[in-house]
């Protein structure tokens, strides 16, 4: 007898799985969005300029400081560029009839002006991070990103050590306490190592409640509850967007997104410990008093012989624990030692990186597409909700695999057809971003449950952890790719599109999982999907999903073509659709 047999008798989706989930956990997946995505709106680069303080001094126009002292680069002034001349002497002439065609020019000497019209505040402004100095946003992102690489090994290590619920009150800890230390940063290098330890949260403060939450419910209702966590990690997206709308300053977004999360230490009354970790470590008499408390809030009762064979079940499963630790442990060899396991964790590893990078990067992008930077990324986040939507209802009807592959495709295709556009056709190319993100979000969704599915029990452990660890360095590169639109805006998106499209062709190897018995051990995982014929079964499962009346005018044609050849002389030319079956051709 195990948790989830014990838990079936205590409630397992009733009242305390309710409040858990809605006045706890998914409350819980705020912070983690808020963190990721701050900085955002902290670095946006403001129209600049080359500082003339003399032209300044002399009251001159923004406009008139420009035309005497930038040159133009086709039809635009240049942000790093001025002329070599001596104003002042330009000024006793009385200013302005001195050509410009042949003077010298020269890098930016007396720093920058800034139009702070659109972009009153950013750290780009205060530090100066332009021209030169330019990639140093990019810098505090990767570093955010690499943090969260560490952050998954610390965090992940502290888990076992001292519990999920120490755990996540010391990593709100962290997140607040450098969260703050953001918004006091004296210069650029300091800004960038708190994102540093700010990342090492990231995700680990959103997946510890989560993980606490979805081990209290029925496991029929885990998939339900990963969909609530998402469509809440959106909630928060969206309002985010107007928390940074409705600030100018990047040192108050800082603050905003950080110091109201203090309020989550209340929830060391309420968030339980998890009741796995617990029985890991042998406390067992905790873990039925936890049971009991949640059958007397579900107004339910477990009789006492349930809860002695438990009892006994789980100190057993101990002793033969203890016993066993000196013995041979699940490791990463065992994933890649025999062919089949080993094509599926590559595979499952690439899905899991691509759908990541792509789906974080397009995320960083938002505010870039359109010309309302909060609109767009509002819109950006509001679109997720119909992609996980839509994933859910396919998910269990043309199986993991199918609905994975379309997403990433069609993703991929969206994001790469922003190439065709012409640059002005601002409209167009924000919508096919919103495809992109819409698809690619579904996708984030199904590869977490997809993956777990294909590996055997003794080993999904390892090699999630792996698929999880690859992804993190996939973002620590993200914020390159993107650092290249600033020379051709969709760039990036053309780039990420490209990956998700090879990856959603690569996915189609992989074996279906819905309907299957899964594997629980590493021979069964060896033997699973081992004669699966990924085009072949892709072929007949798009024959099924295909409307009848499209089957039914292919087979038409296919009758009139035998017809004209003289292959099948006997057959009619015309069949009527009511007489083709539903059969696979």
């Amino acid at each position: 007898m195990d948790l989830d047999d014990v838990l079936h008798h205590a409630g397992d989706w009733d009242r305390y799985q309710h409040l858990l989930l809605w006045l706890v956990c998914l409350p819980a997946c705020i912070p983690c969005g808020f963190a990721a995505f701050n900085q955002v709106f902290m670095d946006r680069m403001p129209e600049h300029w080359c500082k003339v303080p003399t032209l300044i001094s002399a009251e001159w126009t923004a406009e008139d400081r420009k035309a005497a002292s930038i040159p133009k680069l086709d039809t635009l002034y240049s942000q790093c560029l001025m002329y070599d001349l001596n104003y002042t002497d330009i000024l006793l002439e009385n200013g302005g009839n001195k050509s410009l065609d042949e003077a010298a020019i020269t890098s930016c000497t007396d720093g920058w002006e800034y139009d702070k019209v659109d972009v009153p505040s950013s750290i780009v402004i205060d530090f100066e991070l332009v021209c030169s100095k330019s990639l140093y946003p990019t810098l505090g992102l990767s570093a955010l990103n690499v943090g969260g690489l560490v952050g998954v090994l610390l965090f992940g290590y502290l888990n076992d050590r001292i519990g999920r619920k120490k755990n996540y009150f010391l990593c709100l800890t962290v997140e607040i306490v450098f969260g703050i230390a953001t918004a006091f940063a004296p210069n650029v290098t300091w800004w960038i190592i708190f994102r540093f330890f700010v990342g090492l949260t990231i995700p680990a403060i959103l997946h510890i409640p989560f993980v606490i939450c979805l081990e209290a419910v029925a496991p029929s209702k885990r998939t339900l509850v990963s969909f609530y966590s998402n469509m809440f990690y959106v909630v928060g997206l969206m309002g985010f967007s107007g928390l940074a709308y409705s600030t100018t300053q990047w040192r108050v977004i800082a603050l905003s997104t950080s110091v109201p999360f203090v309020l989550y230490f209340l929830y060391i009354i309420f968030l339980p410990e998890s009741m796995r970790w617990l029985l890991s470590q042998g406390r067992v008499k905790e873990v039925v008093k936890m049971l009991n408390k949640i059958a007397s809030i579900n107004r339910r009762y477990i009789p006492e012989e349930i809860l002695q064979k438990f009892t006994e079940t789980m100190e057993h499963q101990r002793d033969q624990a203890d016993c066993l630790r000196n013995g041979k442990r699940a490791n990463l060899r065992d994933l890649l030692q025999t062919p089949n396991m080993r094509m599926k964790t590559l595979i499952i590893s690439l899905s899991w990186v691509v759908n990541e990078t792509t789906y974080v990067g397009l995320s960083y992008y938002g505010p870039s597409m359109g010309s309302d930077p909060y609109l767009s990324f509002f819109l950006s986040s509001v679109v997720e909700i119909p992609g996980y939507i839509f994933c859910l209802l396919l998910m269990d009807r043309w199986g993991r695999r199918m609905t994975l592959c379309s997403c990433m495709i069609l993703s991929g295709v969206a994001a790469i057809s922003t190439a065709l556009l012409p640059t002005d056709a601002e409209m167009l190319t924000l919508i096919l971003y919103l495809i992109a993100k819409c698809t690619i979000a579904g996708g984030t969704m199904i590869i977490f449950q997809f993956g777990g599915e294909l590996y055997p029990t003794e080993v999904r452990g390892v090699g999630i952890g792996l698929a999880s660890f690859l992804g993190g360095i996939g973002l620590t590169l993200i914020p390159f790719i993107n650092y290249l639109g600033k020379q051709w805006l969709v760039l990036p998106i053309v780039t990420m599109g490209a990956f998700s499209v090879a990856g959603g062709i690569v996915t189609l190897k992989l074996p279906e999982t819905l309907g299957a018995k899964l594997p629980q051990t590493l021979e069964e995982g060896e033997d699973f999907g081992k004669d699966f014929k990924g085009w072949a079964h892709t072929i007949q499962q798009i024959s099924r999903i295909l409307p009848k009346s499209l089957r039914c005018r292919e087979k038409q044609q296919e009758v009139v073509n035998l017809e004209q050849t003289g292959s099948h002389p006997n057959a009619p030319c015309i069949v009527p659709c009511e007489h083709v079956q539903d059969q696979e051709l």
